[in-house]
């Protein structure tokens, strides 16, 4: 009885920086799992390495040569986790998408249940962490990230997510429209809509090397988050403001009645004016440095620089050429 034929592609991107003790196992174990899907899906891999220093590009030219499903994506310099996604979605050319970290953390086979739901129907299969083999510190930043940016941002971003999902080609599409230099990825998957639901999974621990969100990073992603999807710290500003001017207001009925029914217990308050005149000078540049996050953000925007540069575009199949267009029509959109 004949089979039948492949129809659909899936393709994987993989964000790589200094992942050099991962690859050979992230590869072989998405290899083992996808392998009793392949009389059904046409699987490819495209690898794109975010400026690493150490071997992970030489490691993932090796694995090209072995594997003709492998595109390694070589960037100019290190442009940051979300710029490396962005410039794998740019290039890939595949009917359901699977993006997923390189650290083992996110276990492969979770990829077959997100697959299933792409199945049923559903645009964005994102996977929701159940449980998470993290140190307390990281849960609880973690935690307190999610439950701040569902109060402040103006979309509903799902708690306990990261980048890892599945999104349609159409969702795909939608994506390159989004040029904007400070990404947050997962936010701009809420926002632009389409059929969504989650898969609820357990995350592993790192397989090996070092985390690429170190605490600063962790806040500037979530900087990014926050101020890329909210205008409410501008509103909380002139909140804040007014609360100002209304205790203000308190001090001065509270001074202008001790001086008229009890001057006698008035006592100087120069201590008091210059704590008084320091608070609300911090305020005040706390204030200016939020006005400068959106300023800023602006001015970056405004420059329309391209997001990220591709030192290179190799991959195994037997067509070359074909890929290097692919590639070159994916700049032009960056």
């Amino acid at each position: 009885m004949p089979t039948e034929p492949i129809t659909r592609r899936v393709a994987f991107i993989f964000p790589i920086f200094n992942e050099e003790e991962n690859i050979d196992l992230l590869h072989r174990t998405v290899d083992e799992v996808t392998a009793p899907l392949a009389d059904r899906y046409a699987f490819s891999f495209i690898y794109v390495d975010d400026g690493s220093r150490d071997r992970s590009l030489e490691k993932l030219t090796e694995l090209g040569a072995r594997d003709d499903r492998v595109t390694v994506v070589e960037l100019s310099r290190n442009f940051g986790h979300q710029m490396a996604v962005t410039a794998g979605l740019d290039l890939v050319d595949a009917d359901a998408t699977v993006i997923m970290d390189s650290d083992m953390q996110d276990p492969p086979r979770v990829a077959l249940e997100l697959i299933e739901k792409w199945e049923e129907g559903f645009d964005v299969v994102y996977a929701q962490r159940r449980s998470r083999q993290d140190s307390a510190f990281k849960k609880f930043t973690a935690g307190a990230f999610y439950w701040f940016l569902r109060k402040m941002a103006a979309v509903d971003i799902p708690k306990n997510t990261g980048d890892f999902r599945l999104v349609d080609r159409k969702v795909v599409d939608e994506l390159r429209k989004y040029r904007e230099r400070d990404r947050f990825l997962r936010g701009l998957v809420s926002y632009i809509g389409f059929k969504q639901t989650a898969v609820l999974f357990d995350r592993d621990k790192r397989h090996a090397g070092v985390t690429g969100y170190p605490l600063r990073k962790m806040l500037r992603f979530a900087a990014d988050g926050i101020l890329g999807f909210s205008v409410t710290p501008l509103r909380m500003i002139t909140r804040f403001g007014y609360l100002i001017s209304f205790l203000s207001f308190l001090g001065i009925l509270y001074v202008g009645g001790v001086k008229l029914f009890a001057p006698e217990t008035a006592v100087p308050g120069w201590a008091f004016l210059g704590v008084a005149m320091f608070f609300l000078g911090g305020i005040q540049i706390i204030m200016l440095g939020v006005l400068g996050s959106y300023i800023g953000r602006t001015y970056s925007q405004v420059q329309n620089r391209p997001l990220y540069g591709v030192a290179s575009v190799r991959t195994g199949t037997a067509e070359p050429a074909t890929a290097r267009e692919g590639a070159d029509a994916g700049s032009g959109t960056r």
